[in-house]
């Protein structure tokens, strides 16, 4: 099979499908694009630098601060603009501190579901709308062959109908994997994120004697 011969019977496939095969292709561009946005963004070191956590765990009660505010400033991200908003508040009570450094969290935790959405949308309404465009198809096909219809050119427009069901599948599906490997992928670094923050807090408020 010739790469011209492929090409055309790509091409022929995704007509076939209709209209609704327009929107998934849309979908999967939005859902590709959401995948790779996210995968850039959810690197470890562009959330929880191993820098920032090793000063926060190297710092004892009673240190100074310079190092771990030089290497905040160095390694710009989540937890550093949570551990910025926690060494800013210092002259609050803990409470108060505590209460600002979960507000800023729950930003940074908004700002890492970013984009989220398009794959749980991509994950429901991909099936449904490859499946809506199955059933326009067959009531297509039904309609103008009527009772006389030839079964072989029935089930040739049967096949060509359920091409949308496959590309809905096919965009659910990675679209599904990659939601579930983000979401527990962020559940993870929150809770690393306020070990840290929690670790840094204890360190600073030393109960008085």
């Amino acid at each position: 099979m010739t790469p011209d011969s492929v090409v055309s019977s790509i091409a022929r496939f995704f007509i076939l499908g209709g209209p609704f095969m327009g929107v998934l292709l849309i979908l999967s561009v939005l859902s590709l694009a959401a995948i790779i946005l996210r995968a850039r963004r959810l690197r470890e070191k562009a959330i929880i630098p191993r820098a920032v956590v090793d000063c926060v765990g190297g710092l004892q009660p009673g240190d100074t601060l310079d190092r771990l505010l030089k290497i905040i400033d160095k390694h710009p991200s989540a937890i550093s603009r949570i551990l910025s908003t926690l060494l800013s508040h210092l002259n609050w009570s803990k409470s108060e501190n505590l209460e600002a450094v979960q507000t800023c969290a729950r930003h940074e935790m908004a700002r890492m579901e970013k984009g989220m959405i398009i794959l749980e949308i991509a994950t429901g309404a991909g099936p449904l709308i490859g499946l809506l465009g199955t059933l326009s198809g067959l009531v297509g096909i039904f309609s103008t062959l009527g009772g006389s219809g030839d079964p072989v050119v029935i089930a040739k427009g049967i096949s060509e109908a359920l091409n949308t069901t496959i590309i809905g599948l096919a965009v659910a599906v990675p679209s599904l994997i990659a939601h579930s490997y983000f979401q527990r992928r962020i559940e993870m670094m929150a809770v690393e994120m306020e070990s840290v923050a929690a670790d840094l807090l204890a360190k600073l408020y030393q109960p008085s004697a």
